[in-house]
């Protein structure tokens, strides 16, 4: 298995933008299973023709299941300054859902929610976590994500019930995936400052 060029989608000498597919680890851990960064500084490795270790390292991550944008830092400057962007949320980050059940055109949910190591639920105590919807046809919505926790879009719908097609941990029916895509992520270049929008075609 190996990153083409079709699979990126922004490129410069700071960022790397590529499409994950579902069922991709985004970051090596101790299990054998082959990692999206792992086949990214592979491609790095092999288009650039760079000797010794690739510094490569992702901004965010995004569930296993999930597919869509990742954006990896291809240096420690521009890391340091994209996770600053992020915790100062001046990044937009939408994503592309089918439901299980209708929600309204449009709409914001807000829960407070803690997580442990597999699984998010509502808590009082805690953290707020808010994202707004909206319809687009049928049972596909855009999401837009306004605060970034664990599994924040999958438990959110599942308590509003509406939980997304292929998300059997929250509720959803079983289906050949998870649908949820990382579909759009605006945000500010680490080192010009212009708005960069990276957009990934939905696969579903």
């Amino acid at each position: 298995m190996k990153l083409s060029d079709k699979d990126v989608l922004f490129e410069d000498n700071h960022l790397l933008a590529v499409n994950k597919q579902e069922d991709l680890l985004t970051q090596p851990n101790d299990t054998p299973e082959i990692s999206l960064e792992t086949l990214a500084k592979a491609y790095i490795k092999e288009k650039y023709q760079k000797p010794g270790n690739v510094y490569l390292h992702a901004c965010h991550r995004l569930d296993k299941p999930v597919s869509g944008i990742v954006l990896f830092a291809k240096t420690s400057k521009a890391l340091s300054r994209m996770n600053e962007a992020i915790r100062n949320h001046k990044t937009t980050k939408k994503y592309l859902a089918r439901l299980s059940k209708s929600l309204s055109e449009k709409g914001t949910l807000e829960h407070t929610l803690s997580h442990d190591e597999y699984r998010a639920q509502e808590d009082p105590s805690g953290k707020k976590s808010r994202l707004s919807y909206t319809k687009l046809k049928d049972d596909l919505y855009e999401i837009d994500l306004e605060t970034g926790r664990y599994h924040q879009i999958r438990i959110q719908l599942s308590l509003a019930g509406a939980p997304i097609i292929g998300d059997t941990k929250y509720g959803g029916p079983p289906a050949d995936r998870l649908y949820l895509h990382h579909h759009r992520f605006t945000f500010p270049h680490p080192v010009t400052g212009e708005t960069i929008i990276v957009n990934s075609p939905s696969p579903f």
